[in-house]
């Protein structure tokens, strides 16, 4: 699994645009690919506490990248959404990690690449499927 685990640095380290940490860039994927979400979820979510997603939240919304809204269905909630410029910067940032990974496969035998090919949606796909394995735990995984 170590192969794994360079890879997804790699790839995760090839998303240059804007400049985030790996926690704003998370939290901006997760607005980006879900839509608003109230706060203490995304912090749950992302395996950080509520001030510190607090802070992260505040400083993206000073960058023009996300929002608070109010919570219609809970007029004392409020939601954190990605803005437009966010959603670019999402796109942006997810088409640099494919072309690093679409390089890194280019790198590869062509055996290696119809492997990769099959392999990926595969994995993809277990991802999703509700399985009874156990919940990842971001705040530990985070941390090794």
């Amino acid at each position: 699994m170590g192969a794994v685990e360079q890879m997804v640095r790699y790839v995760r380290r090839s998303a240059v645009t804007g400049g985030l940490s790996t926690a704003a860039s998370s939290a901006l994927a997760r607005l980006g690919r879900e839509g608003p979400v109230r706060l203490t979820d995304l912090a749950r979510s992302e395996g950080v506490s509520q001030p510190s997603m607090t802070q992260l939240v505040t400083r993206l919304e000073r960058d023009g990248l996300v929002r608070r809204a109010a919570d219609r269905s809970d007029g004392r909630g409020v939601l954190v959404e990605v803005t437009a410029a966010g959603m670019d910067l999402y796109r942006t940032r997810r088409a640099e990690r494919a072309a690093a990974l679409e390089g890194l496969v280019a790198e590869l035998t062509g055996p290696e690449q119809d492997a990769v090919r099959v392999a990926l949606p595969a994995l993809a796909r277990v991802i999703q499927e509700p399985r009874t394995r156990p919940p990842v735990d971001n705040a530990r995984e985070k941390h090794t």
